[in-house]
């Protein structure tokens, strides 16, 4: 009976590590770089999200890179452009600089204009919430393609117009040179006035509208934020912890609309659930668990940690319950 009990031990030391094991789940995000140019991503945590391997790296024209990222993680990415280093070493960017100096962001995010991609993952519901925004202005097309996932909301979204071109006078970054136009700004970080940043008397869906400039770019992007309270057609939600890959530059027919269902396929060979549209963004805040509902749920191993805690107890009260058994027949 000692040499099943001692079994007993050892197979519920197994069952309980391989049950942590399995319970700690991760994202995976791939970056694609189909510009012509060098892109410099970076990326920035949220404050109650730990940093990820990396904050900003180089991109080649054609090149990819995977980065995970852990359950329940929050932030945003981007892709600087027009970068240097200078004599003395420092790092800059002519658009969507972070600031730092350097290659890494660490915990500075985009100066604007910017394309930002947004994510929560394992949010409310236990949903990932994501979406790709122009409130901070547009610098590149960019794509957000859900690998995996569920939901009828689990779908491609970016904007794959380029703005630059078409950017009102008054919004648009030129380059050095004076000859092109390299990042398009908001009309808040251009004006500076409450109707356009939805704050001050404009700080609420009722007083904040989209102006001449937001509708120009969701005329563009359909789907991406145009304005802070462009919720309801730019905020996109995956089940069952997809991975991600976010393509700048992406080219016009990374989806074609399927002959049935109105669905769409990417060139993975992935179907959508919906057809492909242009873009989406996000508003900071606009995830915020506490706002979605008044009930909260303590994570301690992530979304799966429920099934983990269960999965530990069935499999511990099945091995007692074996011990108790009198197995002397084996014997």
């Amino acid at each position: 009976m000692a040499q099943i009990t001692s079994l007993t031990s050892l197979l519920s030391l197994y069952i309980v590590s391989n049950l942590l094991i399995s319970g700690v789940m991760s994202t995976t995000f791939t970056m694609l770089n189909k510009c012509d140019y060098t892109v410099w991503p970076g990326i920035l945590s949220n404050a109650d999200a730990p940093p990820l391997s990396t904050t900003g790296f180089a991109l080649q024209k054609g090149e990819s890179r995977t980065i995970s990222a852990p359950t329940s993680w929050g932030g945003r990415m981007w892709g600087r452009t027009h970068c240097s280093q200078d004599s003395t070493g420092k790092f800059s960017c002519l658009t969507a600089d972070c600031g730092s100096g350097k290659l890494e962001c660490s915990g500075s995010g985009a100066v604007p204009p910017a394309t930002l991609a947004e994510f929560k993952l394992d949010g409310y519901g236990g949903q990932d919430f994501y979406d790709v925004s122009l409130v901070d202005g547009y610098n590149l097309q960019m794509l957000v393609v859900p690998q995996g996932g569920d939901g009828p909301n689990c779908t491609t979204t970016g904007c794959l117009v380029d703005l630059n071109g078409a950017c009102p006078s008054e919004l648009k970054v030129m380059s050095v040179d004076g000859k092109d136009g390299v990042a398009c700004k908001s009309a808040c970080e251009a004006f500076r006035e409450p109707q356009y940043c939805c704050n001050g008397a404009y700080s609420t869906p009722d007083t904040c509208k989209p102006s001449s400039y937001s509708q120009a770019f969701k005329s563009a992007c359909p789907h991406a934020y145009s304005y802070a309270y462009d919720d309801k057609s730019s905020t996109f939600t995956c089940s069952s912890s997809p991975d991600y890959t976010i393509t700048f530059c992406p080219s016009p027919n990374t989806s074609q609309k399927s002959s049935q269902g109105g669905q769409s396929k990417n060139t993975d060979g992935t179907t959508n659930s919906s057809p492909v549209i242009n873009s989406t963004m996000f508003y900071e805040g606009a995830l915020d668990e506490s706002s979605a509902s008044s009930s909260t749920c303590i994570h301690v191993l992530g979304s799966h940690g429920i099934a983990v805690l269960v999965g530990i107890i069935m499999a511990l009260w099945t091995l007692e319950s074996i011990a108790a058994l009198d197995l002397t027949f084996l014997f």
